[in-house]
């Protein structure tokens, strides 16, 4: 159990895919901890839209950074790069094993890659750039970055407009290029990782997706989005700005009906499904399995560990 826990397993996959009762299945196997890898999952109160384990299965198995955080924060992907780091070292300390599930690519990067510790954000400079970025387009902004750092000119995308204003930013705070900045405060993973990814038929995950957003409602979830709302939750907090969530606050109030509310989850759903598998297709460290439904989680278990092991 020692050797298998000394590279980090990581679970992913795009929504529905499997990825819980696998997870559950490899860590009564392997007397595992679950750490999770959903920017949205770590929120309070967030239960049945973001699709939790279920209160037995986290009484079954100890999970870690679920519903971790107050639903007002911001949790940033830098925030679960460095929290994700000591509840691994934690886990492996007591002679347990860390088992990293979630559908979050860029969570999952940091722990292939880490992260490059960023200097703080300046609102007005940022205000400033994002003004310039609506009323003269993003043109002028990736001129002066090519001006001021060419090399980071070249590996940030010029249609990637949040990348481009934020290597400007740090090139105007620090007076440095933005490329030797990030090259010099890249933080990088304690562990080395193997990445399994749950590959599915298109048709198959999405039949999965529409299926999920039946139950949802079956499960209360409009009864969940109106207590959030009856809170005083800002509807348009970031953690309120998810699929579902949107569609389920437009439809209470008053923008649609409860069937058109329905279609517009599936129907928003599956296409986040397919920017996640954009996502991931990139990343080349992913291991895919295909899945189906003809496929036990004990079946897709065995697969796992005879690759990780």
């Amino acid at each position: 159990m020692a050797e298998v826990g000394r590279k980090i397993l990581v679970i992913t996959g795009p929504t529905a895919s499997g990825k819980t009762g696998i997870s559950l299945e490899l860590a009564s196997r392997f007397n595992a901890e679950i750490l999770s890898a959903d920017s949205r999952q770590v929120y309070e109160r967030l239960d049945i839209g973001t699709a939790k384990p279920t209160v037995d299965q986290l009484l079954s198995v100890p999970h870690h950074l679920i519903s971790h955080v107050p639903i007002t924060s911001t949790y940033s992907a830098g925030t679960f790069f460095r929290e994700s780091q000591d509840v691994i070292q934690d886990i492996q300390e007591r002679g347990k094993v860390p088992l990293v599930v979630g559908g979050t690519g860029l969570y999952v990067r940091t722990l292939v890659e880490g992260i490059f510790d960023s200097p703080e954000v300046d609102p007005q400079l940022r205000e400033d750039l994002q003004s310039e970025l609506e009323h003269r387009g993003i043109e002028p902004l990736f001129a002066r970055l090519q001006q001021l750092d060419p090399n980071a000119a070249s590996f940030v995308p010029m249609t990637n407009h949040p990348r481009v204003l934020r290597a400007l930013e740090v090139c105007i705070l620090t007076g440095q290029p933005y490329s030797r900045i990030r090259r010099e405060r890249m933080k990088k993973p304690k562990h080395k990782v193997q990445v399994v990814g749950l590959r599915w038929n298109r048709d198959a995950l999405y039949a999965r997706i529409n299926s999920r957003v039946e139950q949802m409602m079956e499960q209360g979830f409009l009864d969940e989005v109106q207590d959030l709302l009856d809170r005083g939750i800002d509807p348009s907090s970031n953690a309120l700005r998810t699929v579902g969530y949107k569609e389920a606050i437009a439809h209470l109030g008053g923008e649609y009906g409860k069937e058109r509310m329905i279609e517009l989850m599936k129907q928003n759903t599956r296409r986040f499904a397919k920017r996640q598998y954009t996502w991931f297709r990139k990343e080349r460290y992913i291991d895919w399995i295909d899945v189906s439904d003809s496929t036990s989680a004990a079946e897709v278990t065995e697969t796992i560990i005879d690759r990780w092991t």
